[in-house]
Order: C-alpha cells, then structure tokens, then sequence
C-alpha cells in the first residue's frame, strides 16, 4: 500500500465521472421513449394491445435483471472496461433495432420487445459501474459518489422524456432515407440520439477511464483487474475476512421494497388521479408529467443534501429516517374523509353497472355526477363503476395526493443512496461486481413486480387496502432494519482496522 499521489488521484476521479456519464446514459435509455412507445407501437402493429405494452414496458427491467450478475461478476475477474464497453454496444445495437422495428412485415411487435429487453440488457452495466465507484473510493468519499451517481441517473430520467418532447417536432413521418430504409420521425429519432450518445460513452471509456482501487483509507492499491505494467496485482491483505452475509441479505430486502414502493408510486399516480379528480387521460398525463418532474428536481437537491448530512448523522440513521418518510408518505394517501369520487355515469347509460340498489346508489348522488355531458363521444371521466369501491370509498383529496409526492419524492433518494453506500460499505475491499449485480437485480425484480402489484389490488379492492399494504410492507423493513442495524457497519470497522 503507498499514499496516492496527486496524478493517480485526478485520474481516479476523471474515471469516477466517466462511470457517472455511463449511469446518465443508462437511464436517459430507458426513459427516453417511454412516452412514445405505446403510439409507436400502434403505429407499426395494429394487433398489439395494452397488455403487450406492458411486456414491452417490463422488458427493459427483465434484461437488466438477467444482465446485471452476469456483467458484475465478469468485472470481478476481468478489467471493468470490457463488461462496459461490450454493454454500451448492445444498447446502442438495440437502439439502432428499435428504429427498424418498422421493417418487417410481420411481428413487428416482437421485434419492439426484442429491443427494449437488450436495452435492458445493456443496462445491467450500473452493477459494473456501481462496483467500480466502491472500489474506486474511500470510505470518507464513499457516500459523496454514491450520491453523485444517483444524481446522475435521476437527471437522466427526467432528460429523457424532455428530449422526447424535442423530437416530437420532427413530427410522426419525418423524412426516410430510402437507401438505407431508415425513418427518421418523432418515434425513432429518440433512439438514434440513444445510440449516438452510446458512441460517444464508448470513445469516452477507452481514451479517459482507467482501472484505479483505493482501500477503506484512501491508499493506493491494485486488485485482480487493475492492469499496471503488464501484469495484475493480488488483493492487499485488508480484504482478508468473510463479508457478512445476514446484513448483505438484509440490504438486498430493503433496496428491493424502496424501489418496490417507488415503483408503484409511479405506477398509480395516472390511474388514481383520473379516478378521484375526474382528470382525462390527456390531462392526467400532462400534470402527473409536471409533478413527477418536480419530484425529480426535488430528488437531484436530495442527493446533493444526503452528501452532506450523512457525515453527521451517518448512513444507518438517513436511511432510518427515509424509510420513515416514505411510510408517512403512503398513510397520508388512505382515504380519511367521507366525501366519495364522482362516478363515470356514462358506465350507467351504457348498462354496465353491476349489481346495486337505488338505496344504495342514493348518497352518491353529487351536482358533479348528475352534470352529464350532453355531448356522448366525450371521453367519460371519474371513478369507473366496474371498480367496485369506488361507491363506498372516500376520495382522496388533491392536497393528501400532493403532500404525498412530496414526501415520497424526499424519502426515497435518501434510501437509494444510502442502500447503495451501506451496501458497497458492508462488503469491503474485496470484488464487489457480483453482489451489485444482484442489488441491481433485485431493484430490477422491483420494478416489474410492484406495477403488476399495484394494478390488481388496485383494481379490485381499492386504495385504501393499496396504499395499507404498501405501509405494512415498508413497516416491516423497518423492523428489519431495527433486527440488522448493529450489523451494517463497514467492513474495515467490522474488523478493527478504522473507527466508526
């Protein structure tokens, strides 16, 4: 071990923010053309239906689950620049497949699918990035560029769909280049932006990022994919012990409910506005737009407050309190007064009310309700009488929805950074690629699982069973965190070789 000097220092941190853009692109991937996909797709193959597109929508989130062990525990034996690269080639492989999903002449659909899962695929290069970054920094920097790196992948989420909206001026036939078959437009114009970025991600890793590892202090080490002169070092003999398996397994559980949870905050947010405010579709889209964006900005000012606040209160307790802002979040959402949403009337006319009483329909009765729209091609709006809860469940007002944003959108960046800074932490100097990629992938398991979650109990019972099972599952990560707290500590501490 030897103290780094002032040139190795500015290198490792050029590569710390080469593995920052790489997590920006990642994510500007995949929310890029999350508004397009489901006209683009109608577009190229009428026989697609809704529930395809929520294949499409999970398949990105599928391929990163398979990817992500798979490229971590390639990093662990090999230097990090062959996983990175070989992952930017297939996204920008798929990206360039997406633009030509127009080609064929049938199962055009399919091949949609196919792309979005490499897309995916690709981006299980965060486990490489995330692994690199933990072992790239000090104990002391640790949170700071963990924190970064979530910042950075949150602007790329909300980047995405405001390049998007910037292609839409192309407009939906834009111009073809017959030679090559290629149809620049509104839809495929996103992808190809995707891909040249990739291009760009690729270049970048080859002429600046390099293979630097630093121990818990800081000091200057090699590991198995640092390559210096030809040949590559061992492990320095601060990775000698076991990593505590009960508190990685615990980390796994946690990061798995918040983005479980965070999932379908976002899954729910269009469906219970258009139920309780009686918003369109085109309107529940647009203001959810605007309040997700804020909650966006609201996320990035998180991220750069946790680097900060971290170093006084420490990581265990911010992700205590986050999880406690969270679970106030989703009790606000339970509906606590009397007031009931306006029904879709038009169900009525149209003979699809189940089976109710006049007695029963009576207190429902609202001035809102009864102004039917004499135009009848009018999109109905309201709680659909299908759902059966809506007669009997109170609505939940705009202030409760609003607060709500608010309050999840400041709990769950603190739990995000601090999941990933415990966890990179808890397992210490030794190669780190694997079991990131199995956070990644549990975070992945998450996102497909929560929106499926959401949209039955939703559905059938309502809000209030919703969001009460939502609390009871986030109450018990937090007990799980009280079980475990003694056990996340760093490795080195767990150790004696640093003070906590």
């Amino acid at each position: 071990d030897v103290m780094e000097t002032q040139e190795h220092y500015k290198s490792r941190w050029r590569s710390i923010w080469i593995m920052h853009l790489t997590m920006f692109l990642s994510s500007v991937g995949f929310s890029i053309v999350v508004m397009s996909v489901w006209p683009y797709l109608q577009k190229i193959d009428p026989t697609a239906d809704a529930s395809f597109l929520g294949w499409i929508i999970a398949s990105y989130s599928i391929g990163q689950m398979v990817a992500s062990p798979l490229f971590g525990l390639w990093s662990n034996y090999r230097p990090r620049r062959e996983p990175l690269v070989v992952s930017t080639v297939i996204s920008v492989a798929a990206n360039c497949l997406y633009a030509y999903v127009h080609v064929p002449h049938s199962h055009n659909k399919y091949y949609m699918l196919i792309a979005r899962a490499l897309v995916g695929f690709g981006a299980g290069n965060v486990a490489v990035v995330r692994s690199y970054i933990a072992g790239a920094t000090s104990l002391t920097e640790r949170t700071s560029a963990m924190a970064n790196t979530s910042a950075c992948q949150a602007v790329g989420f909300i980047l995405g769909p405001v390049f998007q909206t910037c292609f839409t001026l192309i407009g939906e036939e834009g111009v073809t280049w017959k030679l090559i078959r290629l149809q620049l437009n509104m839809y495929t114009a996103p992808v190809l932006f995707g891909a040249l970025l990739g291009v760009i991600n690729i270049i970048l890793i080859f002429a600046i990022f390099r293979e630097h590892r630093v121990d818990d202090m800081g000091r200057q080490c090699t590991s198995i994919n640092f390559e210096e002169e030809g040949i590559f070092g061992g492990l320095d003999q601060d990775a000698e012990g076991s990593i505590d398996q009960v508190a990685v397994v615990s980390v796994n559980f946690l990061f798995f409910v918040i983005l479980f949870v965070f999932a379908v905050f976002e899954t729910i947010a269009t469906p219970l506005t258009m139920d309780m405010y009686s918003w369109t579709r085109k309107e529940a889209v647009l203001y959810n737009g605007i309040i997700l964006g804020v909650v966006g900005i609201e996320s990035v000012f998180v991220f750069m407050v946790v680097k900060t606040l971290s170093k006084k209160t420490g990581e265990r307790a911010l992700l205590h309190g986050g999880l406690m802002i969270v679970l106030v979040g989703f009790f606000i959402l339970l509906p606590w007064g009397k007031k009931l949403p306006n029904i879709q009337w038009q169900e009525i006319k149209n003979n699809s009310i189940p089976r109710i009483t006049f007695s029963e329909l009576l207190p429902l009765w609202n001035l809102e309700a009864m102004q039917l729209s004499s135009n009848h091609t009018a999109e109905p709006t309201g709680c659909p009488v299908s759902q059966s809860w809506c007669l009997n469940t109170p609505k939940i007002y705009l202030a409760q929805y609003i607060s709500s944003d608010v309050l999840i959108g400041l709990g769950y960046p603190v739990c995000n950074v601090m999941s990933y800074t415990l966890y990179s932490k808890i397992l210490g100097p030794k190669p780190q690629g694997v079991y990131m990629g199995w956070l990644t992938a549990s975070g992945s398991g998450a996102r497909i699982l929560g929106p499926v979650f959401v949209s039955q109990i939703y559905t059938h019972l309502g809000p209030r069973w919703a969001f009460s099972l939502i609390c009871g599952i986030v109450v018990l990560s937090l007990l799980v965190l009280e079980i475990v707290y003694k056990r996340l500590i760093a490795f080195s501490v767990r150790y004696g070789r640093m003070q906590e």
